[in-house]
C-alpha cells in the first residue's frame, strides 16, 4: 500500500517544510548577494550600470536554459539528490568567485553558479506537490517561496554590510560558506522521497508534455506572467542602489543593503498569498497582488526617502504574493506534468529577470529612476491586462 503524503500540522510536514525554506533560501542568497553591489563593480572595474548588472543577469540567464535540462533529470535521478548537488555545486563556485581576478572571470564563475543552482528551483514544486498533501501544497509552496524571499533578502544585506567595511569578496565568499553549510544540514536533514517513480522521458513523451501544457487554458498565460514580473522586480532591485548612493540620498553600501530587509514583508506576503488562494481563488488573489505591485512602483516615482522605501516594500509584497500564486497554480494544472511545468514556469520567470533586468539598465542610463519606473510600469501593467 503506497505511504499516504505529507499532511500539514505533523512533525514531518515541519521538517520537510524548513528543509525547501532553507534550499530557496541558499538559491537565492548566492544569487541577490552581488545586487546591491553593482555600484561597486561599476567604480572598481569601470563598467556601465547595464553592463554591472551582469554579474546578476549571467547568472538568472543560463540557469534558465539549465533548468528545462534539470527537470528531466530529476524525473530520473529523483528529486532530492539532484536539489542536493546543486546546493553543494553552487556553494563552491560562490566560494571561487570571491576569488576572481578580473571582471570576466567573476562573470564566468557568476554563469557556473547559475547553472549549478538549475536543480532547485527546477525540482521544488515537483517536489512538494508529490510529497504533501493537496491541501497543504499551496502552503508549502507560500513556505518555500518565503524562503527565496529570505534569501533574497539575507544576500543583498549580508552583501551590502559586509563590502562596506571588509570588501565585496569577503561578502561573496561569506555567503559561499553560508550556502554551503546549508547543503550540508539540507543533505543531513532532508527526508527521502516517498512518492517519487523514476520516469524515462523520451523526445516523443517530451514534446507530448509541451502540447498539453501550452493548450491549457491558463499556463501559457502564467509562463507570461512570470518573464514579465520577474523583469519588472529585477529592475527596480537591480537600479535601486545606483539611486540611493547617489545624490539627494548618498546613502553608504551597509545602508543601501539594510533597506533590503523589506524581503522579510515578501516571505510573509508568500505565505499569506498560497493560504488567500487556497480559500478565495487563485484569480481573485493573483490580480489583487498585481495592483499592488503597480502602486509600489508609483511609490517609487516620488522624490522623499521614505516613501521610496515604503513603495519598495509594496513592490516587494506584490511580487512575491503573485509569484506564489503563480508557481502554485501552475503545479495544481499541469499534473502528471508538474515537473515540466515546473522547468518551464521558471524558465521564463528567470529568462524574464535576466533578459528584462539588463533592459531595465538601459531604461536607467537613459531616464534615470523614472525611466526605470515607466519600464517596470509597463511590464506589470501588461501583466494585469493578461490576468
Amino acid at each position: 500500500m503506497a505511504a499516504q503524503k505529507t499532511a500539514r500540522g505533523t512533525a514531518a510536514y515541519r521538517r520537510f517544510t524548513a528543509a525547501m525554506l532553507l534550499a530557496g533560501l541558499a538559491t537565492f542568497a548566492v544569487f541577490y548577494c552581488v545586487q546591491p553591489l553593482l555600484p561597486l563593480f561599476s567604480d572598481n572595474f569601470g563598467v556601465e550600470a547595464e553592463e554591472a548588472s551582469l554579474v546578476v543577469s549571467i547568472t538568472i540567464g543560463p540557469m534558465a536554459i539549465a533548468l528545462l535540462v534539470a527537470g528531466v533529470l530529476s524525473d530520473r535521478l529523483g528529486r532530492r539528490p539532484l536539489m542536493i548537488t546543486s546546493l553543494l555545486a553552487a556553494g563552491l563556485v560562490t566560494l571561487a568567485a570571491a576569488a576572481a581576478p578580473d571582471w570576466h572571470s567573476l562573470l564566468a564563475l557568476r554563469l557556473l553558479a547559475g547553472l549549478a543552482l538549475a536543480g532547485v528551483p527546477a525540482v521544488a514544486m515537483a517536489y512538494i506537490v508529490e510529497e504533501v498533501e493537496d491541501a497543504a501544497a499551496s502552503h508549502a509552496m507560500g513556505i518555500y517561496v518565503a524562503g527565496t524571499a529570505m534569501g533574497g533578502m539575507m544576500g543583498r544585506l549580508l552583501g551590502g554590510f559586509i563590502a562596506e567595511y571588509a570588501g565585496w569578496r569577503v561578502a561573496v565568499g561569506f555567503v559561499g560558506s553560508i550556502v554551503f553549510v546549508i547543503a550540508l544540514l539540507f543533505w543531513r536533514y532532508t527526508p527521502h522521497s516517498a512518492h517519487f517513480t523514476p520516469r524515462r522521458q523520451s523526445m516523443a513523451g517530451y514534446l507530448g508534455g509541451l502540447r498539453r501544457l501550452f493548450s491549457d487554458r491558463a499556463i501559457p498565460w502564467l509562463f507570461a506572467e512570470a518573464f514579465l514580473l520577474m523583469g519588472a522586480f529585477v529592475s527596480i532591485y537591480n537600479y535601486a542602489s545606483y539611486r540611493l548612493v547617489a545624490a539627494p540620498y548618498n546613502l553608504s553600501q551597509a545602508t543601501v543593503g539594510a533597506i533590503f530587509l523589506l524581503f522579510i514583508v515578501g516571505s510573509l506576503s508568500s505565505t499569506w498569498a498560497g493560504s488567500l488562494a487556497g480559500r478565495h481563488g487563485a484569480g481573485k488573489v493573483f490580480w489583487a497582488f498585481l495592483l499592488l505591485f503597480l502602486s509600489g512602483i508609483a511609490l517609487t516615482a516620488t522624490m522623499p526617502l521614505p516613501v521610496i522605501i515604503l513603495g519598495i516594500a509594496v513592490v516587494t509584497i506584490g511580487f512575491f504574493g503573485a509569484h506564489s500564486v503563480a508557481s502554485g497554480w501552475v503545479g495544481r494544472r499541469a499534473g502528471a506534468d508538474r515537473a515540466q511545468a515546473a522547468s518551464l514556469y521558471l524558465f521564463f520567470y528567470y529568462l524574464g529577470g535576466s533578459l528584462l533586468g539588463l533592459a531595465g539598465g538601459f531604461a536607467w542610463t537613459r531616464g534615470m529612476w523614472l525611466g526605470v519606473a515607466f519600464f517596470t510600469a509597463g511590464l506589470v501593467g501588461t501583466g494585469a491586462v493578461i490576468s
